[in-house]
């Protein structure tokens, strides 16, 4: 047995032996400076405890694969190590390697092709131990390039008759052959790594789902021209992805265009479903009561929907943005009434940014309804963009909010000149894909401006 040094012992103490210097293993005279230490004994379980951890705690599947990899070499002092990832056909659909740097030599020596030793491990779904993988019946030599390796120790990783796909590991960095020790450590840490690799393309799947149906609970923004007009929806980073942020737009019967982006308060499963709510009544809302040269003003509409929201035993609260973009004989102009949103931002076809932001600023909706609201009004220059969006665009853990807002208008000066879907793009880009809050983004381009 290989002694523990962070064993204790409770016997009594007995005077300490003299060192004897062991001679070393012959294979030892080869091993480069710069080979690991192996993990023995109790630090053993214990780094296997740690990787079980850390894999456990990621619900990204490349991040899990890489986890799962570099804590198999290690645990077992191994220099190199591959996971390959089976797809639904049986064919290896991913390769993630440790111990060979060059990425040009992965991606040329490419995904195994379903042959040789690592087949045996798909097809028998044991553990496989080779003290000499080029005497092996099975072996089918190296793809050029391919490093030339002698031993090898992998397990299948399989969850409820499903195979994920091989981890293992090659050539000990002290020359010695893999023993049952490694063999132990490596399926119990296949056993808990398949559960996590299962996880995580669950949550994947729920991702996919969660986004799918909240995108189909946004509208289709029609035509609206002359107009030009672009939406975007982005999800929160972190599950659950459903949110209450909702865009819309619409001509409505006295020519003018009715746009609105609101955010339910909440940020899970019953937001999504509030947030269709509100959408749905407030389209109604604006439609009625509206006719060829009448209609209700912002503000009207939206204290009719405080009054409708009364109608609920714990009314829904919500944020939003409400206005009205009309052509008249000295151009367009922006009517909007706003209910706590973050305000409107004005870009012109040169590049100048304003928010919209009146001193006169409304409460969210669903509070009260016998606080008055406001309407204001904005010129619209030729050529001028307007967007409207939530709260996720600018805010960030740890940042002022107005830090955020300076940083939209900086990106969208820069945008100016671009389609309209090239703007919404862009500012969705500069949060670099991580959200902490759901996202909705509606820009309109009034005529005069850049070609499309």
């Amino acid at each position: 047995m290989v002694h523990d040094p962070e064993q204790r012992s409770y016997e009594s103490p007995q005077p300490a032996a003299p060192a004897v210097r062991q001679p070393r293993h012959a294979a030892e005279e080869d091993v480069p400076a710069r080979a690991p230490r192996p993990v023995v004994g109790r630090r053993r379980l214990r780094r296997l405890l740690g990787v079980v951890a850390a894999i456990s705690a990621d619900l990204d599947t490349r991040a899990v694969l890489h986890r799962i990899i570099e804590g198999a070499t290690e645990l077992v002092g191994a220099r190199y190590g591959a996971l390959g990832v089976l797809g639904e056909d049986d064919a290896f659909t991913d390769l993630i390697t440790v111990g060979i740097d060059d990425p040009g030599l992965c991606a040329a020596i490419g995904l195994p092709q379903g042959h040789g030793v690592l087949q045996t491990l798909v097809a028998d779904r044991q553990p496989l131990r080779v003290a000499d993988i080029a005497a092996h019946p099975r072996s089918v030599g190296f793809p050029p390039g391919h490093p030339v390796m002698r031993t090898l120790l992998g397990v299948p990783l399989v969850v409820r008759d499903t195979v994920y796909g091989d981890l293992y590991v090659a050539d000990k960095w002290d020359g010695t052959p893999f023993g049952d020790d490694d063999e132990d450590l490596l399926t119990a840490l296949a056993s808990a790594a398949s559960v996590s690799i299962e996880n995580a393309r669950l949550y994947e799947r729920l991702e996919r789902a969660a986004l799918q149906f909240q995108r189909r609970m946004l509208p289709v923004i029609p035509d609206l021209s002359p107009l030009r007009a672009a939406v975007r929806y982005e999800p929160a980073s972190e599950l659950p992805r459903l949110g209450g942020d909702w865009y819309d737009a619409m001509p409505l019967p006295d020519g003018a265009t009715c746009v609105v982006v609101g955010d339910v308060t909440g940020h899970d499963v019953e937001a999504a479903p509030l947030m269709g709510q509100l959408r749905n009544m407030l389209r109604a809302l604006a439609f009625d009561r509206c006719g060829p040269g009448r209609c209700d003003p912002p503000s009207r509409v939206v204290s009719r929907l405080d009054r409708a929201l009364t109608m609920f035993e714990d009314p829904p609260t919500a944020t939003l943005v409400l206005g009205r973009i009309e052509h008249g004989p000295d151009g367009y102009t922006f009517h909007w009434t706003n209910a706590g949103h973050p305000p409107p931002l004005l870009v012109t076809a040169a590049g100048g940014t304003r928010y919209l932001a009146p001193a006169q600023h409304g409460i969210p909706v669903g509070i009260d309804p016998d606080v008055p609201r406001f309407d204001h009004a904005q010129p619209l220059p030729p050529g001028a963009t307007l967007v409207l969006f939530t709260d996720g665009l600018v805010e960030r853990r740890g940042q002022d909010i107005d830090a955020g807002l300076g940083e939209l208008a900086e990106e969208a000066a820069a945008l100016a000149d671009a389609p309209p879907d090239a703007l919404c793009d862009g500012l969705i880009a500069r949060g670099r894909q991580v959200f902490d809050d759901d996202v909705a983004v509606l820009a309109l381009r009034v005529p005069g401006g850049p070609a499309p």
